[in-house]
């Protein structure tokens, strides 16, 4: 079969000829690969930055973004059969510290997790995978067209929830994370994929949302964030600065840009009792000129959190499916403009190493 392969350290990415994968395990779940989104991960990998061959390789098949469709299963695999849609989960636990042992890779304390794609893992951009029935997560057939969507989806699901779960914690409030915001302000600093879709999720929690980016208000991202009942706010200075005398307490800030100085200014417009989500990684290692003391004062005497999320467990991965299918029924057509390009697996040169201007997402397509 065909995969598309890395040196990892080099810029040395190709289209490879390796075996197709069989089941060994009577858990194991073979797809035949639909689809496999492209991200700033696998642009950083493909320019020689952080990846690692699974030990003993040379090689690493990338891409950990993905939809597929079950060809055959395990004599024990009991939630799945041929047809069935699934995206697989990317991380695989150290199986040494307590959450691994507990179902919860995203939080290991060890750093000795593997992750599909990125991390001494193969992953999936190739004709077929294997993986165990434990980590594919069934997707309904009507999600086809945007289900490659979801593990992007699940990023901002585990840190909404988990801001969400923070403040209901310390706040005397609803204690159902879920309704904490309904009728609440939050800013989504970036209008990415994982900025539109966390204005999707939270409009579909009932927050009110504004959206934070650079782009013309007349293009593409600001559109479709109003489609789903957000507010676009063009990030000059000082639309930053006076954002939370225009608009008000702002309860919740999804940074999604990874710009460092930009992270550091919408510290400022932060409420009281705030929650502040950091899910960008910065490119940029320029050191900043910041005053530590006042954003210290902020933070204790605003009772205000910071905190970084990466990564997600198995119950965000089950409420991004849901999440994509009530935003289909909400708002028909939008969530599948957020991909912007579909490019046949022979030309994925064509976007692994460049950046169109009006990009949102783009897919490799595997097979139709």
């Amino acid at each position: 079969m065909k995969a598309i392969a890395l040196v990892p350290g080099t810029k040395d990415v190709k289209l490879i000829d390796w075996p197709e994968p069989k089941i060994e395990g009577a858990t194991d779940v073979k797809a035949r690969v639909l689809q496999v989104g492209i991200c700033g991960t696998d642009r950083e990998e493909a320019s020689g930055g952080r990846a690692d061959a699974p030990k003993g390789e040379k090689e690493l098949i990338i891409g950990h973004e993905m939809l597929a469709e079950v060809v055959e299963v395990g004599a024990q695999v009991k939630s799945l059969k041929p047809k069935d849609l699934v995206v697989i989960m990317v991380r695989r636990g150290c199986e040494e510290c307590d959450p691994c042992k507990r179902g919860h890779p995203d939080m290991c304390k060890t750093g000795l997790y593997t992750e599909r794609g990125i991390k001494e893992r193969h992953g999936y951009h190739s004709e077929y995978v294997v993986d165990e029935e434990k980590y594919c997560i069934k997707v309904p057939k009507e999600l086809r067209n945007i289900a490659v969507l979801t593990e992007p989806t699940t990023v901002v699901e585990k840190a909404i929830d988990y801001a969400c779960r923070l403040q209901v914690a310390r706040l005397p409030v609803d204690p159902d994370p879920k309704k904490w915001l309904e009728g609440r302000l939050v800013l989504v600093a970036g209008l990415g994929p994982i900025g539109l879709l966390a204005a999707m999720v939270l409009r579909l929690r009932g927050a009110r949302v504004l959206g934070l980016d650079i782009v013309d208000s007349h293009s593409a991202r600001p559109k479709l964030l109003e489609a789903m009942g957000g507010k676009y706010v063009l990030g000059k200075d000082e639309a930053i600065q006076n954002a939370r005398k225009t608009f008000g307490q702002i309860d919740m800030v999804i940074e999604a840009a990874g710009i460092p100085r930009l992270d550091f200014e919408l510290i400022d417009v932060l409420g009281l009792s705030g929650v502040y989500v950091l899910t960008g990684v910065p490119g940029d290692d320029r050191p900043l000129n910041i005053d530590g003391g006042k954003i210290m004062r902020q933070l204790v005497l605003r009772n205000q959190i910071i905190f970084g999320s990466v990564n997600a467990g198995f119950e965000h991965f089950k409420q991004a499916v849901v999440d994509l299918e009530a935003a289909e029924a909400k708002w028909k057509g939008v969530v599948e403009k957020f991909i912007t390009a579909r490019i046949p697996y022979q030309k994925f040169d064509e976007v692994l190493f460049k950046k169109a201007p009006e990009e949102i997402k783009a897919v490799i397509k595997w097979h139709d």
